[in-house]
C-alpha cells in the first residue's frame, strides 16, 4: 500500500451527502436557474486527495494538524469556486452549514470529481477533515504498487485485527467501480454499434450491387470505349468514379441527418459532443474507403470486358 485514506463517500457510489451553507458577508448564497445551489459534502482523512490523486489547485491539504482543537477548516472544488466566488480568490474565505457562531475557513481548492456519474457535469462540493467531523461509517481508499485486487484478503485481516466484530464489504478497484457505472451505457453503445456495422455492411454490399448492376448495363459502351482507344486506368476512373459519386451524396445526406438526430445520443456520451467534428470526419472516411474496395471489384471486372465481344453484340 503506497497511501491510504477514509472518505464519507467515494467518487462514483450513489449516495452521498449535500449542505446548504452560507457564505460569510452574503445573506444568500447565489441561485442556479432560480434555485438554490446546495453543494456536495464529504468527509476526509489528509491522504485522500493523494490517493486519489486529485490536485491541488490554489491553498493547502489538510494535515494532522487539523482536529478536533484548530480552528475549522474545508477544501472546495474547482466548480464551487467558480459558482460562489468567480473572479475571486476563496481561499481564506468562511462558510457556514447553519450552526451560529461555527464558521469554517476555506484553506484549498482542489480539481473537480464527478461523485454520482461520469456523464454529470461536476457539482460544487466541499470536504471536511474527518477529526473535526467524525462519521460513523466511512469507505477506505487505498493505492497500491501492485495488483490492487490482490490485497483485499490483507485488507480485510488488517481491518479485522482492530475490531472482529466491524464487516468489511464491497470490496472493489476504482477500474471495477468506473466499470460498473458505465456498464448500462456501455451495453447500449454495443447493441447501437452492432447496428452500425450491420449497416456499414450493407451499405457496402449495396455499393457493389449496383456499381456491378451498371458495369453490365454498360458493358457495350465500355467495349466501345476500350476499341476507341481508353485504357484500364479510364476504365477504372469511369466505374470507381460513379461509385464515389454516389456515396459522396449519401455522405451529405447521412452528416445532416446525423446533425439533427444525434443530439438525442447525448445522454450515452462521455467526453465528446454530439456534433464531434473528429467523429465525423474518421466515419466519413471510413465509408468511403468502403466505398471505394466495395467499386473497386466491379471496375477490375470492367477492365476485363473484350471490346471484340462487346461490340459483336451491337
Amino acid at each position: 500500500v503506497e497511501s491510504a485514506s477514509v472518505v464519507t463517500r467515494l467518487p462514483l457510489h450513489p449516495g452521498g451527502s449535500s449542505r446548504s451553507i452560507m457564505i460569510q458577508g452574503r445573506t444568500y448564497p447565489p441561485d442556479r436557474q432560480g434555485e438554490q445551489v446546495v453543494p456536495s459534502y464529504s468527509v476526509i482523512s489528509p491522504d485522500f486527495f493523494s490517493v486519489l490523486h486529485i490536485p491541488l489547485l490554489k491553498g493547502r491539504f489538510f494535515t494532522g494538524a487539523d482536529d478536533e482543537h484548530a480552528s475549522r477548516v474545508c477544501i472546495i472544488n474547482r466548480s464551487m469556486a467558480q459558482t460562489f466566488w468567480p473572479n475571486e480568490d476563496p481561499v481564506g474565505k468562511r462558510l457556514n452549514m447553519g450552526v451560529v457562531d461555527d464558521w469554517i475557513q476555506i484553506v484549498g481548492v482542489v480539481g473537480d470529481v464527478r461523485q454520482h456519474q461520469l456523464g454529470e457535469p461536476p457539482r460544487p462540493m466541499f470536504y471536511a477533515p474527518y477529526a473535526q467531523d467524525p462519521w460513523p461509517f466511512m469507505d477506505i481508499a487505498l493505492r497500491s504498487a501492485t495488483e490492487p485486487a490482490a490485497l483485499a484478503s490483507s485488507v480485510e485481516r488488517a481491518v479485522l485485527n482492530l475490531d472482529n466484530t466491524q464487516p468489511v464489504y464491497n470490496v472493489a478497484t476504482m477500474q471495477d467501480v468506473v466499470s460498473k457505472s458505465v456498464a448500462g451505457r456501455r451495453f447500449n453503445m454495443f447493441v447501437l454499434g452492432l447496428f452500425a456495422a450491420l449497416a456499414l455492411c450493407l451499405t457496402a454490399i449495396g455499393i457493389f450491387g449496383v456499381i456491378s448492376f451498371a458495369v453490365t448495363q454498360r458493358t457495350h459502351e465500355i467495349g466501345v470505349r476500350m476499341a476507341l482507344g481508353a485504357e484500364q486506368r479510364d476504365v477504372l476512373a469511369l466505374v470507381i468514379g460513379r461509385g464515389v459519386l454516389l456515396t459522396l451524396i449519401g455522405l451529405g445526406l447521412g452528416v445532416v441527418g446525423a446533425f439533427i438526430v444525434t443530439r438525442f445520443l447525448s445522454s450515452l456520451l462521455y467526453a465528446v459532443k454530439p456534433t464531434d467534428p473528429l467523429t465525423y470526419a474518421l466515419v466519413s472516411v471510413l465509408l468511403l474507403t468502403v466505398a471505394l474496395l466495395a467499386s473497386y471489384l466491379p471496375a477490375r471486372r470492367a477492365t476485363k470486358v473484350d471490346p471484340m465481344v462487346a461490340l459483336r453484340y451491337e
